[in-house]
C-alpha cells in the first residue's frame, strides 16, 4: 500500500480517526497487526513513535510487539523518507574504486547520513552490499536509475536532475 497521506492534507487529528476507524472494523481479526501497520503507514508516510503507541493501544497489544514488527520488516519506515531515495554501493568493487568517498560527498553536499531525509524531504540516503553492476563501479542508484563510473565531481549534474 502507498503513501495515502497526501491524497489530501489530513490534519494530524484526521489521520488518527482514519486509523481508528480501522483498526476497529479489524482489530478481532487474527494476526491483523501487519495489515494495521500498513495502513498507518500508508496514512502518516512512516510509522513513529506516537503511532506505534496509538496502534498497540487501540488492538490492545504491547507496544513491544509493535515496535519489534516495525523494526524487523524493512518495509515499515521509522522516519519520514524523501520524494527519491539515493542507494550508494558499497560492494567490494564499489569500495575499491573510491564507493566511500562518494558517500562522504554526498553526506556533506546533503547534510544527512546513512538512513536520514533531507530537511526537505527530496531525498533519502541508503547503501546497499551490491548493486550488481560491478564492471561500473563505483555505483549510485536514485530511485530506479544506475549511475555508474561516479565520481564526488560528478554529483551535483546528476542531484539536479532530481528536483
Amino acid at each position: 500500500m502507498g503513501c495515502i497521506c497526501n491524497e489530501k492534507e489530513l490534519t494530524d487529528e484526521q489521520k488518527y480517526k482514519q486509523l481508528k476507524e480501522f483498526i476497529d472494523e479489524n482489530k478481532e481479526k487474527k494476526g491483523y497487526l501487519i495489515p494495521m501497520l500498513h495502513m498507518a503507514q500508508g496514512i502518516f508516510g512512516y510509522l513513529p513513535p506516537e503511532v506505534q503507541s496509538f496502534v498497540a493501544r487501540e488492538m490492545n497489544v504491547p507496544i513491544s510487539m509493535v515496535n519489534g514488527v516495525v523494526t524487523f520488516y524493512s518495509y515499515f519506515k521509522l522516519f519520514p523518507t524523501g520524494r527519491h531515495t539515493i542507494t550508494v554501493c558499497l560492494g567490494t568493487a564499489c569500495y575499491v574504486r573510491g564507493a566511500k568517498k562518494i558517500l562522504e560527498a554526498l553526506e556533506e553536499k546533503l547534510g544527512v547520513k546513512i538512513g536520514e531525509t533531507t530537511e526537505d524531504e527530496r531525498f533519502s540516503m541508503g547503501v546497499q552490499r551490491c548493486l550488481g553492476a560491478c564492471g561500473l563501479a563505483p555505483v549510485i542508484m536514485i530511485d530506479k536509475d544506475v549511475y555508474g563510473r561516479i565520481s564526488a565531481k560528478k554529483l551535483d549534474k546528476i542531484l539536479e536532475q532530481y528536483k
